[in-house]
């Protein structure tokens, strides 16, 4: 943990989560599990043989629980992080609604995401959200992608996932569980992106 946070200027606490959620992926992944995914307050590591949807959660964000990802084969091994300044106990220097980062290990993603939310802040929230992208950019040898939510303002850099409309009521406790296959009609504005 402590060796990868160097290039995030972060402590080695800031990959805890994603660590301990790439470490049960492994574990699973060596059982045979042909679908391991992991979630942990926001970190996930996943690897799957089919396509899986996560939604977002932002807090009180507009966009919180409306929006997800759709997570295909392909981009597994995967890992996913949420850091944000107005969810959650952990302390936060920025003001970012969320910062999600998508990586090849939740640990990178977990460090990443906490680093680049640090870096959202200021009056002028669209500038904070280009800076935290820009922030974000320095990394892109190492992170496939960044998406930032402050307010009304949301911009991505790199590779992130297909964004889908999450259907409005659906319960977002299930999101992980979804066959798609069996539930997309139900759960997802097919083939809508945002």
């Amino acid at each position: 943990m402590s060796k990868s946070t160097i290039p995030f200027d972060i402590g080695p606490r800031a990959a805890v989560v994603g660590v301990f959620a790439d470490l049960a992926v492994e574990i699973m992944q060596k059982q045979g599990a042909k679908k391991a995914i992991v979630e942990d307050g926001g970190e996930i590591s996943a690897n799957s043989n089919e396509p899986f949807i996560i939604a977002l959660y932002a807090g009180k964000n507009m966009l919180s629980k409306r929006i997800g990802f759709k997570i295909h084969p392909a981009e597994c091994l995967i890992g996913i992080a949420t850091s944000s300044a107005t969810v959650g106990h952990d302390i936060s220097f920025g003001e970012a609604n969320s910062v999600t980062i998508f990586a090849n290990s939740a640990g990178v993603a977990d460090r990443a995401a906490t680093a680049v939310c640090n870096t959202v802040r200021g009056k002028d929230v669209k500038s904070s959200v280009q800076n935290g992208l820009e922030y974000a950019k320095k990394f892109s040898n190492i992170i496939r992608g960044a998406m930032i939510i402050r307010e009304e303002n949301v911009g991505s850099i790199g590779k992130i996932p297909q964004l889908l409309r999450v259907k409005k009521g659906l319960d977002i406790s299930k999101v992980l569980r979804l066959d798609f296959k069996s539930e997309r009609s139900n759960s997802l504005e097919e083939n809508r992106r945002i």
